[in-house]
């Protein structure tokens, strides 16, 4: 679900463990003082004591793009602190960075452009223009090129990231929100909100001398998925998983294996796209979180306070469980293990343990926690705070167990997060 449509933007039951929380009236009464010292010690930094040493000269930064005040807010993650304000384009609402050089994309749905920041100085070299209301962008592994879903003009663009420019367009179905690229870069997947569908394109493999042929060619156009909204593929880019949160259900389609692959090899039938299944989960689910091994997804049902957990395998709903008022994004650990999921509606993290499959603890945030992304070593877990223009700043570990380590200011109603390490070369 894009975020404007939000408030602001077998197992047989969930095992829930039982969080003893203050009285209200005692939480209400602490909780501006508690905000002061927290935002006060957020305007200087604060110590990172007992948390894992970093090399001399390491930098790594928190990306944040605030809708409402066209800016992006740089959060130092290393010294814990807001580094820098970036003025930007009209409505930013997309973000994500480079997984081969020191650069951040950020959509600006406003301007129908994309700001280009340098990681390693922090400032914006360029500006792309795209089409009507951008939304969404996908980097591809190699870092070459970078894929927009233009939701005002029924397109989804293709940039070229070397030279910062548009280099093909390609129609799509109506309202598209997302478009994902695959990790073995021959997919792309496009959810059409607008027209209850979902895209597929081939994508022609990156050169550094354009070839003559298209570089997106519609491979296969699915409907029946009200609501199109978020889409994962597994790391083998053997099937793509779609959030249709108006119908209730996850879409699973098997995406085309590459002619002459094992699999194809294997199954012939594993050669065309095709729908596998319509699954039944919770009440609007809005986003879907992939465990790092692919074997599992956990859906977040917005509209019914609860999550679904799939099997990749089997293409089955293993079960439904209640997490936390107006669940709208999920985020799992690297070793698998434990699902972190932000809770709009109710100004927390939830903590899930998908090992034992119950609760085990939640965390509070600011107001209407909505984005997630960790720092790269998983430390720290951040929150996007819709409505109180912020960053929950959540330790992952520690002697009594996870908890609010800081809040860092940003701007009007920050939407989205992306981390990124700086490297020692540009």
């Amino acid at each position: 679900m894009p975020r404007s449509n939000l408030p602001s933007n077998p197992f047989p039951a969930i095992r829930l463990a039982t969080v003893h929380l203050p009285r209200p009236s005692l939480l209400r009464s602490a909780l501006p003082a508690l905000a002061s010292l927290i935002l006060l010690a957020a305007s200087t930094g604060c110590r990172r004591s007992h948390f894992p040493d970093v090399p001399a000269g390491y930098h790594e930064y928190a990306y944040v793009t605030n809708g409402s005040s066209n800016t992006v807010s740089v959060l130092d993650i290393v010294n814990l602190r807001q580094d820098r304000t970036l003025q930007v384009g009209l409505n930013p609402s997309g973000v994500a960075a480079n997984p081969l050089r020191n650069e951040v994309y950020v959509v600006n749905s406003g301007s129908s452009t994309v700001s280009v920041i340098n990681a390693s100085a922090n400032r914006i070299v360029a500006t792309i223009p795209v089409h009507r209301l951008p939304y969404f962008i996908s980097v591809e592994p190699s870092g070459h090129r970078a894929f927009v879903a233009n939701s005002g003009s029924n397109s989804v663009s293709v940039i070229d990231l070397d030279h910062r420019h548009e280099i093909a367009v390609a129609g799509t179905g109506e309202q598209p929100g997302l478009a994902r690229i695959s990790p073995d870069m021959r997919s792309l997947v496009v959810t059409n909100r607008g027209s209850n569908s979902v895209s597929i394109f081939s994508v022609a493999p990156y050169e550094d001398v354009p070839h003559p042929g298209p570089i997106l060619h519609l491979r296969a156009a699915f409907p029946g998925c009200p609501g199109a909204t978020d889409a994962t593929i597994l790391p083998d880019s053997s099937k793509a998983f779609i959030a249709c949160s108006s119908g209730h259900q996850v879409m699973a389609i098997n995406l085309s294996a590459a002619p002459g692959s094992w699999a194809a090899r294997q199954d012939p039938a594993l050669t065309t796209d095709h729908i596998l299944t319509l699954l039944d989960v919770g009440l609007t689910p809005v986003h879907l979180a992939l465990k790092p091994d692919g074997g599992e997804i956990f859906v977040s049902n917005f509209g019914s306070d609860s999550i679904s957990e799939i099997s990749t395998w089997t293409n089955e709903v293993l079960g439904t469980y209640t997490i936390g008022s107006k669940p709208v994004q999920g985020i799992v650990s690297s070793d698998n293990s434990t699902l972190w999921v932000a809770n709009f509606g109710a100004d927390l993290i939830s903590i899930y343990s998908i090992d034992d499959g119950k609760l085990v603890a939640t965390v509070h945030t600011g107001s209407a926690p909505d984005a997630l992304a960790f720092s790269a070593d998983e430390h720290l877990l951040l929150a996007t705070d819709a409505r109180s223009g912020d960053v929950a700043v959540i330790r992952t570990q520690g002697k009594q167990g996870p908890a609010l380590f800081t809040i860092l200011p940003a701007g009007g109603s920050p939407n989205a997060i992306a981390v990124k390490a700086i490297a020692n070369h540009p």
